[in-house]
């Protein structure tokens, strides 16, 4: 062979290899899947579709929220699948889809979709049709274009459905590809269009869960969109295509099924899937176009975490349990440990492990103060402190003891740095009960905060079952999530301020969400209570810094839902003093029955950290026929798993590398410009580290933060609220400092709503704070949190006239004397 020849083939080979690598390591195909609440229960069909398409190499990320309708937004994905009755829709909202489409991007309307957005008749050219009427009946349509590239090798199906019957036809650029031939009619069933760039693909199979359940459907569904999105093959794609590799299982004794499932103790027990690693693991995983999960840690170099926090430097600290949830030991006996993870080399990957602290036994909680870590650890309250510089605690202190050990999900829970410079917590229903600061002090499951010397601890307000999350705005308004129905609520007024009237109690705390279920992409999940609903949901953690796209911004929380395999979305609804949350959609979810993310925080790169407890067994009760409970109240079971844990960070791709940053040797200076950090986890730690300083030579640096009038794209100015909060946390607000009280009383007028109420929280009770409020319009303000601030600084200071006659005054007004929470202050 001549070496040209040789050459020849040699360049065919690698072209070979290239192609060949690049049709395995091909993009998956992105969907974004609008459903509602109607009838029609598009959540629940969309987990019969989505893990099928998920093994296919398609996305579908599920939401109900018509705000996710923009250009912005639609650009991340290549088809828009449609299965909803949404009756009207927004103009705007309407153009961002025919401009969508226009330029090139896949719709692809099923079934009751033929009836949305009725309003605008451009969407129902769009589709190609209009439903008019239906019977119901079990048929099976005739294929009338076998040659076209979604029909050709499908052989159709057979299902119960509803015998739609269509009007308002638009035939330019249409070709239909099936008929319903029944009951004497000949109606267009499935049919294709083209309409500027884009593609439109209509079926009107699809009722209910008979015809979603069917194969020949998802295969129908998975032909549409892969022809809509631009592949003229479908057919030949799907023949070739790679899929994720399968799961493995093995027959097991599990204790829960999903409901309609077979009950616990028949003795049919299900086959159990084995777990993946987690480079497989995070394929299973669905997030928003434009976001994807990324590992940050995983075992063997660590062990099941249950917490986690970042210090000053921007490390991960995590607690590790193997002792939970039946095998708490004695003191100084344990099997945990704080564990240090450190990515040296900047490639979003740890590579160090340092253990801080170990022979723990269910540490449930970390955060930093004082200058070291506050960890919880019933009965105790631990603070821990390395004074050497090698990452070893070697100061080891209880500053409170009485955390409830009954039950070890049930006991405190997500420590958090507030913006008052207190330590802010959960608990569950272990309760507490215990001397504090001289003071005998006992409650159960709420909100509640400390001092960092644990000098005192306040119960903040009653929640109404176990309660594993809280979370903060930029702001400093206060959420919270409980286990069990009630994933988010909202906490406006904390007991002190009813202790002060006689014969008045704070009741528990509602739900603010408008429901409490939730989204899984698949029906495979194990639940005991609240089936389809927020069973576990743990932390409430709202998205506090700037990596995300401004929709996020102050305005979206997080909260796990571990049964279900998922990291919901939840929207903040400001509506008077009130905030209701709704959850239209998942930062994350996974089919891989082993997934449970238990905590997701917002990390030091603005983007959102989650951990994975990773276990197959993540419900701690009740007990199952044939299992008995253990010493820490969970149900015994040797399905319960003791080696894996994994940790993610979701990352926005669009955002570009973030600076790393580290506060731990900055100077006085940098740490108030770090007050105005684009990411609250970087402000929080500057306040404390300054207020941990305790020296007022920076007081007047943190005047000029406070003057700023600037306000940003959410209506706030972080700086200044940062500010006024260390000024307070100084001590020079009593004053002692003129022109520090001098800011802070002039704030209240400042041009950001979330300034004025901060400044409201930290003037001292005095008769001239109370006079500047009035002075101020405080209690007029078109702002209700600011309304609502106002009245409870005015609660806490001398009683005067003047004050009265206004309180009575805006008692009246409908604006008030309507809002609960208004009422109530």
């Amino acid at each position: 062979m001549s070496s040209a020849n040789r050459l020849g083939r040699l360049v065919v080979a690698i072209a070979l290899l290239f192609l060949s690598a690049t049709a395995v390591c091909q993009q998956p195909i992105q969907v974004l899947f609008l459903g509602d609440r109607g009838h029609h229960k598009p959540a629940e069909r969309s987990r019969q579709l989505i893990p099928y398409l998920l093994h296919r190499g398609i996305k579908v990320h599920y939401t109900e929220s018509m705000g996710d309708i923009t250009p912005g937004n639609l650009a991340h994905y290549d088809a828009l699948l449609l299965y909803a009755n949404i009756g009207s829709i927004h103009p705007a909202r309407a153009k961002a889809i025919l401009d969508y489409v226009d330029g090139g991007g896949g719709y692809v309307p099923l079934h009751c979709a033929s009836y949305c957005f009725n309003n605008d008749v451009r969407m129902i050219a769009l589709t190609g049709g209009q439903f008019q009427r239906h019977r119901t009946g079990t048929f099976r349509t005739v294929i009338t274009k076998p040659d076209h590239p979604i029909m050709k090798g499908f052989e159709g199906f057979e299902s119960f459905d509803e015998t739609y019957v269509h009007h308002k036809h638009n035939d330019q650029g249409r070709t239909i590809l099936s008929r319903r031939r029944t009951d004497g009619e000949d109606e267009p069933w499935t049919w294709v269009r083209s309409q500027g760039k884009g593609r439109v693909f209509y079926t009107a199979w699809g009722h209910d869960q008979r015809t979603w359940s069917k194969p020949g459907f998802h295969d129908l569904v998975e032909r549409g969109l892969r022809w809509a999105t631009g592949d003229d093959n479908p057919a030949g794609t799907i023949a070739n295509r790679k899929v994720l590799a399968p799961f493995h299982y093995k027959k097991a004794k599990v204790a829960y099924y999903p409901p309609g499932g077979p009950r616990r103790g028949d003795g049919d027990w299900p086959e159990m899937q084995l777990p993946l690693d987690a480079e497989e693991s995070v394929k299973h995983m669905i997030t928003p176009a434009g976001f994807e999960a990324r590992l940050f840690a995983a075992e063997p170099e660590i062990r099941p975490a249950i917490a986690m926090s970042w210090d000053a430097r921007g490390r991960l600290w995590i607690c590790e349990s193997i002792d939970y949830p039946n095998r708490r030991q004695g003191k100084g006996e344990g099997h945990d440990s704080i564990k240090i993870c450190e990515d040296t080399d900047g490639d979003g990957r740890a590579d160090k492990f340092t253990v801080f602290a170990d022979k723990l036994s269910i540490p449930t909680a970390i955060t930093f103060a004082g200058g070291g870590v506050i960890v919880q650890q019933a009965p105790d309250t631990l603070f821990l402190q390395d004074t050497d510089g090698d990452d070893k605690a070697d100061v080891r202190k209880k500053l409170i003891s009485g955390w409830g050990t009954g039950d070890t999900h049930a006991g405190p829970s997500n420590l958090q740095y507030g913006l008052d410079n207190q330590v802010w917590g959960m608990l569950g229903y272990a309760g507490f009960n215990g001397q504090v600061g001289g003071e005998s002090v006992r409650f159960g499951s709420g909100f509640y905060r400390l001092p960092p010397d644990g000098s005192k601890l306040e119960f903040i307000r009653s929640t109404n079952n176990n309660t594993w999350g809280i979370g903060f705005t930029e702001d400093g308004l206060v959420f919270g999530s409980t286990a069990n129905g009630n994933p988010s609520c909202f906490m406006p007024i904390p007991n002190r301020f009813y202790a002060k009237v006689a014969g008045m109690r704070a009741n528990t705390l509602g739900r603010s969400a408008d429901t409490p279920r939730f989204l899984p992409i698949t029906k495979k999940f194990r639940q005991v209570d609240v089936h389809g609903g927020y069973t576990a949901a743990a932390g409430h953690a709202v998205y506090t810094a700037r990596t995300y796209p401004q929709s996020y911004w102050n305005r979206r929380a997080f909260v796990t839902g571990p049964t279900g395999k998922l990291v919901g979305t939840f929207d903040l609804i400001r509506k008077g003093a009130n905030i209701t949350t709704t959850n239209p959609f998942n930062l994350v979810a996974s089919d891989d029955e082993w997934t449970g993310p238990i905590m997701a925080e917002v990390g030091p790169d603005g983007h959102v950290w989650f951990i994975d407890f990773y276990n197959y067994i993540i419900q701690h009760n009740p007990t199952p026929v044939d299992h008995k409970r253990g010493k820490g109240n969970a149900y015994e079971t040797p399905l319960r798993d003791k080696k894996h844990t994994r940790i993610y960070r979701v990352v926005y791709q669009n955002a570009g590398p973030q600076r790393a940053m580290d506060l731990s040797k900055a100077s006085p200076a940098q740490l108030v410009g770090a007050l105005s950090h684009r990411n609250m986890l970087w402000r929080r730690h500057a306040q404390r580290l300054l207020v941990e300083r305790g020296k007022s030579d920076v007081a007047a640096d943190l005047v000029k933060l406070v003057a700023n009038q600037g306000v940003d794209a959410v209506d706030l100015n972080v700086g200044a609220i940062h500010a006024l909060w260390t000024l307070h946390g100084l001590g020079l607000l009593d004053g002692s400092n003129k022109p520090a009280l001098q800011a802070a009383t002039a704030a209240v007028q400042h041009p950001s709503a979330g300034v004025r109420r901060n400044a409201l929280a930290v003037l001292p009770a005095s008769a001239k704070s109370a006079h500047a409020i009035l002075a101020a319009g405080s209690l007029n303000d078109d702002d209700a949190q600011v309304r609502l601030a106002a009245l409870l600084a005015l609660s806490d200071m001398p009683s005067s006239q003047a004050v009265g006659a206004m309180v009575y005054a805006i008692s009246v007004e409908p604006r008030n004397a309507e809002d609960p929470w208004m009422t109530d202050a």
